[in-house]
Parts: C-alpha cells; sequence; structure tokens
C-alpha cells in the first residue's frame, strides 16, 4: 500500500463506512500519506454537500413529458402481438365466438384452395370471364359519361378519330381543367385578400 494512492473506488469504501477485512490496510495508508487525506477530504466535503441538497420529488406527469421525447423503437413482433392483444375479446363466450368464426373462416379458406388446385381451368374461365364483364361494364359506363358529357357528336368523333385525334382532346381536356383551377386558385386569393 506504500507504494500507491488510494484508488476512486477505495476512497468510497472509506467514505461509505465499510468495515471488513479489506478497510483496514486502506485506513493504514490513509494515516501516513497526506495526498489520499487531503483526496478524502476534498471527497468528504462533496459527499456532505450533496447530502444537504434538498429532496424534491418531480412534477406530475414528469415521466410522460420525458418519454415523449425520447423515440423508442419497438420490435415488430411486439407491435405485432400488442396489436392482437388488443383486437382479442376479453370475454370467455365472445372468445368461444371468435375462435369458432376464426375456425370456420379457415376450413373455408383451405376447402377453396383446394377444389382451386384441382379445378384450376373452370377458376381461370371464371376469371376470364369476370374481367371481360367488368371491362364491357366499364366500357359502357364511360362511354354514357362521355355521352353525356359532351353529347353525341363528341361520341361519334371519339370513335371515328384517331389515336392522334383523341390524344388532342385529352389534351384540351387538361388545358381546361387546369385553367379552371388556376381561376379558381385566383379567386380564393383574392377573397383572402379582401378579407385580411
Amino acid at each position: 500500500m506504500q507504494h500507491r494512492h488510494l484508488l476512486p473506488n477505495e476512497i468510497d469504501l472509506l467514505l461509505d463506512g465499510e468495515v471488513g477485512f479489506g478497510v483496514a490496510p486502506l485506513r493504514a495508508h490513509l494515516e501516513d500519506c497526506p495526498a489520499c487525506q487531503s483526496r478524502l477530504s476534498d471527497a468528504r466535503i462533496v459527499v456532505d454537500a450533496i447530502e444537504d441538497l434538498p429532496h424534491f420529488a418531480p412534477r406530475l406527469r414528469f415521466d410522460d413529458r420525458v418519454m415523449a421525447h425520447v423515440q423508442v423503437i419497438e420490435p415488430w413482433y411486439a407491435v405485432v402481438a400488442d396489436a392482437a392483444r388488443r383486437l382479442a375479446p376479453q370475454s370467455a363466450p365472445v372468445q368461444v365466438l371468435t375462435a369458432a368464426t376464426a375456425s370456420v373462416a379457415a376450413t373455408a379458406f383451405t376447402t377453396g384452395a383446394v377444389w382451386l388446385a384441382f379445378h384450376a381451368d373452370v377458376a381461370a374461365y371464371a376469371l376470364r370471364l369476370a374481367v371481360e364483364r367488368t371491362r364491357g361494364a366499364l366500357l359502357s359506363g364511360a362511354a354514357n359519361v362521355i355521352g353525356d358529357t359532351l353529347g353525341q357528336p363528341g361520341v361519334d368523333a371519339i370513335r371515328s378519330g384517331s389515336v392522334a385525334s383523341l390524344a388532342v382532346g385529352a389534351g384540351l381536356l387538361l388545358v381546361a381543367v387546369g385553367a379552371a383551377t388556376l381561376g379558381l386558385r385566383a379567386l380564393a386569393t383574392a377573397s383572402r385578400r379582401v378579407q385580411e
């Protein structure tokens, strides 16, 4: 102990008033070393000053205000588990009903998947038929909208026109929509200026 000074953790042991077989050599060294006595005295002044500080309690909801500024990153599986817990019903009868409904849905889905696996040609035909009918309905609806918007002469012009005439018509429509948008924006700006 005579060749070195006390380490900070050894001074902490002396400050805390620890007792034991390892503290006696530290006290013996302290009696012979003025530098360590000075360091212990300085440390005791700091400890006494800290002990004299008033104790206070943080304001209500202090932890919420601090945590609002802390970015907490939750793993994806914890987020999914929390969402599942929130969605899960709390009462036993509703849990049984939910489990039964999920079982029926899973059985129906599995049965449908197996049926599709063995009848892929029928499923493909039904899908093609649905797509064709949907496409026909959309085209018919678009023709009705164009007919109502542009009138029969506009529909005839579109039917008889080429791709270039359709592009010119679409461009003119976009220019008209853009001009209307800019006009409305100018009116809104002027109205705001008048109100101010």
